[in-house]
């Protein structure tokens, strides 16, 4: 999501929330929006009913961050889909937590993980990981263990594909051009203009 300055009564900073579908093609295209004040799991799960109901089918995975009740409110909505943990936020988050002297080593422990030929080999680069950092670091650790199904669901899919649906990250190239248009407007007058 990002920010923007919407008038109602007052205007106020609101979040736009931003759902970008890719079909089996490869091809990229923005679903639906939310505009709320607060990200909430009950806000994307009104959101994610009103995709089902204009006819969306079938979704086979759900490439999100970790907002507690996303991954439940998603399966509500798409029981039979695989949850795809953003590895690059979960990578954000661990660099975060880590002693700047430990940070190329760690950096190039989480690539074996995430850039592992087959689930297999990343399950065991996790292990290593695991053991080689849980005296020092034990909750990032005992976090990497506890998501691996949701950061290693990628895994599940063709080679080819794996590197787009591993990240986020083509949502939030979404959420960069829709900034580009609203960075030149102090606030949006109202909700319409934001849905335009």
């Amino acid at each position: 999501g990002m920010s923007i300055k919407l008038r109602r009564e007052h205007v106020e900073n609101e979040s736009l929330y931003v759902i970008v579908g890719i079909d089996t093609d490869g091809y990229r295209e923005i679903l639906d929006f939310c505009i709320g004040a607060t990200e909430s799991a009950s806000l994307w799960e009104e959101t994610l009913n009103n995709l089902k109901k204009r006819g969306l089918k079938e979704v086979l995975l759900g490439v999100m961050d970790g907002l507690t009740g996303l991954k439940d409110a998603f399966l509500n909505v798409f029981p039979k889909a695989d949850v795809q943990r953003c590895v690059t936020h979960k990578v954000r988050n661990t660099m975060a937590k880590i002693r700047k002297k430990h940070s190329d080593e760690i950096t190039k422990d989480l690539k074996a993980i995430y850039g592992s030929p087959n689930r297999d080999y990343a399950e065991q680069a996790l292990e290593e990981f695991k053991t080689k950092w849980e005296d020092i670091y034990p909750k990032v650790t005992t976090s990497w263990e506890a998501n691996k199904d949701e950061l290693l669901a990628f895994y599940k899919y063709p080679a080819s594909i794996r590197k787009g649906i591993y990240t986020t990250n083509w949502i939030e190239r979404a959420i960069k051009e829709i900034r580009k248009k609203t960075k030149t407007k102090n606030s949006l007058p109202n909700l319409n203009a934001a849905k335009n």
